[in-house]
């Protein structure tokens, strides 16, 4: 077994939680050795049952047939060079995405773009309005291709022939919600479509929260757009602030339940964002130089 398949097996081992499968791909490249399982959970805090419950699924045919079946698909992994830096330094990294479409996209200075499902006229005219100058400027847009803000965001990147990156809760032969199957198709076909999960995977609800630390830790800097106070664009944004990454938002009509979250970003210290200059100017300059 070659280290790249190793990586992909252990990705699809449902008996480990994701940092434990981080600890165990890093011991593996410090041990220099694949074969040696016992050896690999040496100093790890792993206990008996739950070591004796991986080698049991580790050996087992249904994981030999999904890694076969996975195996078929183009994946990266950290140990890749086009797997972007600043995705392998967030608490816990994918070991796996899967993807569709233009790698080089990651290379891009790369702008989360998130809020609320049930956008509302004045998030639609604040997408509008913003986008377009940023995607000009040859800023990729990474958002989760759920409706209303992220939806929106990905057809106007598409319309102006910008920089579409999607990170999905499914695998790559699922699509969520039914309504942006078509728009996922097209991020395939001329952006980037990326998921971690495997093939055959349904969207579980807990695939969603778990898919926002990839796209906060993917972009450079983070825009939300609505949202109210518990939506999951304030975690997206929340799990931004702990990656260090810049935060914006754009201010609404302090009456309204899906401005109510980033109106209370803003009061927090996010940057209020009224132009596409705004948003240009918390992307680190040195991107636009290196690009």
């Amino acid at each position: 077994m070659h280290l790249r398949e190793f990586i992909l097996r252990l990705s699809l081992c449902s008996c480990l939680s994701r940092r434990m499968k981080y600890r165990l791909l890093m011991a593996a490249i410090q041990q220099k050795q694949i074969t040696n399982l016992a050896k690999l959970t040496d100093h790890l805090n792993i206990t008996f049952n739950k070591r004796m419950q991986w080698f049991d699924e580790w050996f087992s045919q249904e994981l030999r047939r999904q890694t076969e079946q996975n195996l078929s698909m183009p994946f990266i992994t950290p140990l890749d060079t086009i797997y972007p830096q600043r995705l392998r330094e967030i608490y816990d990294p994918p070991l796996v995405l899967y993807y569709h479409g233009n790698l080089k996209l990651l290379q891009y200075p790369c702008l989360a773009v998130v809020g609320s499902r049930n956008i509302t006229k004045y998030g639609e005219q604040a997408i509008n309005q913003l986008l377009p100058g940023v995607v000009s400027s040859q800023v990729a847009i990474v958002s989760g291709l759920a409706k209303g803000v992220d939806g929106l965001a990905h057809q106007i990147t598409l319309l102006d022939g910008g920089a579409a990156i999607a990170v999905i809760g499914t695998g790559l032969d699922g699509s969520y919600p039914r309504c942006n199957a078509f728009l996922q198709r097209q991020i395939a076909q001329s952006g980037l479509l990326l998921t971690e999960y495997p093939l055959a995977t349904t969207p579980y609800p807990n695939n969603f929260p778990e898919r926002n630390r990839i796209i906060a830790g993917l972009c450079h800097a983070c825009l939300v757009v609505e949202g109210s106070r518990r939506s999951g664009s304030l975690i997206t944004a929340n799990l931004a602030l702990q990656d260090n990454r810049n935060v914006g938002a754009v201010p609404g009509p302090i009456d309204s339940p899906m401005s109510l979250g980033a109106n209370e970003l803003i009061a927090a210290g996010a940057r209020p964002i009224l132009s596409s200059q705004d948003i240009l100017e918390e992307l680190p300059d040195w991107l636009f130089s290196a690009k």
